[in-house]
């Protein structure tokens, strides 16, 4: 499986510099490798927050994206759940503080190793730890 992480999936859906690059990757993805999690969900609706309150998109925009990536995650994504394990999972990994992680992006981690996923992300240092703790990362 193809973790999508959040940055990859509000670059594909908003108008970012690298929306062109990752849409036309993703495009050549096939939807049964592709998957997310219910915490890619949560981040994802903040992400488009932060962007509407510093006036990035408009609440019109908002929507629309929302109804495309909920569209997206019924008919290509694979959408797995968070459960007490990633989170206890996640806390091992922010102990490393060498890693500089987040909470947030050592779930993911954590998600992708529970699921011998490789991880997608345009987060450089994300893809750095993922590499570290041996989590397969690429970045379209």
């Amino acid at each position: 499986m193809l973790y999508l992480d959040t940055s990859l999936l509000v670059a594909a859906l908003t108008n970012e510099a690298s929306t062109s690059r990752v849409q036309d990757w993703l495009g050549r993805q096939a939807a049964g490798d592709l998957g997310i999690s219910d915490w890619v969900v949560t981040e994802f609706s903040a992400a488009l927050a932060v962007k509407l309150r510093t006036g990035q998109i408009t609440a019109g925009n908002r929507a629309d994206v929302l109804a495309n990536f909920t569209r997206m995650m019924t008919e290509s994504f694979l959408v797995v759940p968070v459960l007490s394990r990633h989170f206890r999972a996640a806390a091992r990994l922010t102990d490393q503080h060498g890693l500089g992680l987040r909470a947030g992006d050592a779930l993911h981690l954590a998600i992708c190793a529970d699921h011998a996923a490789t991880l997608c992300t345009l987060d450089r240092r994300l893809g750095q730890a993922g590499d570290a703790v041996g989590v397969p990362t690429t970045s379209p």
